[in-house]
């Protein structure tokens, strides 16, 4: 019975699954404002209690997929997934919201690292740049649907802060049993058997931290802050757009808002799917003045409110998002052989997700203190300037030569 579950296509559905309740709560956040009378600062807490778990399980866990193998870490990870899931719908105040949201990015970091892992050694063909695509495409999927999903729910469905979890909870529960069920395809003849891993210690749980050679220090500083960028300018939409959008838009409700932050995963999704065959420097470029253009357009139309330049400032997100994650990611491949990947590609994502921590925790903190408005204001001019400057200093980087293996 077992042998007629494929691996490959369970791995793939587990890690969208696993992302989608990463995102989900995103547009039931002014409902619990409503619920639990937050302020913005309350909301941004929440959010970043998400990244920090992410971030400790990217720093203390990323050597857990080599020492136990990736399916072991991948069911752990669903598992710990679903509890998060499940007890979020039971979350009564601020402090029992950020635990579940803290073991949800906990979760969310062993899902992405051994499910990617996973879905590279399982591609049959051997295109590691096909398997890497469809990783990242996977996820981009997946995070967009929990928002989607989450906002749908929430608008047309009784008790939304309990019920806009169910399907989230029932497909978790479904992944956990197909990975459960699947078999991985024997080792090839030939192949040396694993030697025993020595006793499990300290060291295992130890961070992990690279830099590249020094002639690629510059190239991979400007990798690393275009994942910096990105993921504070989808941050500041995955926290605070339901709060923000009430002025910009003429529909309202947590529909509205879990679609606008899903268009701008999928976009960003198709945006690396176009811009893959271009050079890595003019796709940093772009993506750089890309989220210029979309912090110019949100600032203008936090007075304006029109919808039309709100629809333009998500189409520019998205693909700023897109062409910085896609020239960020082609960077650390450039930059590193195979021996240290894995340090540089963990450094890579924790400058990422520095970017979602602290800007939007300033930003949360600040609109106590001046009202979201102007505090949002602040935000698009610091953030702004800030990738027009890294745009600027990628026009006049040299070409990334592509390191010998």
């Amino acid at each position: 019975m077992q042998s007629k579950w494929t691996p490959y296509p369970w791995v793939c559905f587990s890690m969208c699954v696993g992302v989608m309740g990463t995102a989900l709560a995103s547009p039931l956040y002014p409902l619990y404002q409503q619920a639990w009378g937050l302020q913005p600062s309350h909301i941004t807490q929440i959010f970043v209690a998400y990244m920090f778990g992410a971030l400790a399980s990217l720093l203390f866990l990323g050597r857990l997929t080599d020492r136990f193998g990736f399916m072991a870490v991948l069911r752990a990870g669903l598992i710990l997934m679903t509890l998060g899931v499940g007890s979020s719908a039971l979350a009564w105040d601020v402090p029992s919201f950020s635990v579940c949201r803290f073991v949800i990015g906990v979760a969310s970091g062993m899902i992405t690292t051994s499910a990617s892992v996973g879905m590279t050694r399982l591609n049959n063909k051997g295109d590691l740049q096909r398997a890497a695509a469809t990783t990242s495409l996977t996820i981009a999927f997946g995070f967009g649907l929990g928002p989607v999903v989450g906002g749908l729910m929430a608008q047309w469905v009784p008790a939304p802060l309990k019920t806009a979890y169910v399907p989230s909870l029932a497909l978790g529960l479904l992944a956990i049993y197909a990975l459960f069920q699947v078999r991985l395809p024997a080792q090839p003849a030939g192949t040396a058997a694993p030697a025993a891993a020595p006793r499990f210690s300290f060291r295992d749980v130890q961070p992990a931290l690279s830099q590249p050679r020094k002639p690629f220090l510059r190239h991979y500083a400007l990798g690393c802050m275009a994942a910096f960028s990105a993921f504070g300018m989808f941050s500041l939409f995955a926290s605070l757009a339901p709060s923000f959008m009430e002025h910009m838009v003429p529909w309202h409700g947590p529909a509205v808002s879990g679609l606008s932050i899903g268009i701008i995963l999928f976009l960003s999704a198709i945006v690396q799917l176009i811009a893959r065959p271009y050079a890595t420097k003019g796709v940093a470029i772009a993506g750089f003045f890309a989220l210029t253009a979309c912090n110019l357009l949100l600032l203008v139309n936090t007075f304006a409110g029109s919808p039309w330049l709100f629809a333009l400032c998500v189409a520019a997100t998205a693909a700023g998002h897109g062409m910085c994650n896609l020239a960020g990611m082609s960077i650390v491949n450039k930059v590193s052989k195979p021996a240290s990947r894995t340090g540089l590609l963990s450094t890579y994502l924790i400058v990422g997700y520095l970017g979602t921590i602290f800007p939007i925790l300033g930003l949360g903190w600040l609109s106590d203190a001046i009202g979201l408005t102007r505090a949002l204001a602040v935000f698009c001019i610091c953030l702004g300037l800030l990738t027009a400057f890294l745009g600027a200093l990628c026009i006049r980087a040299r070409v990334l030569p592509v390191p010998r293996q």
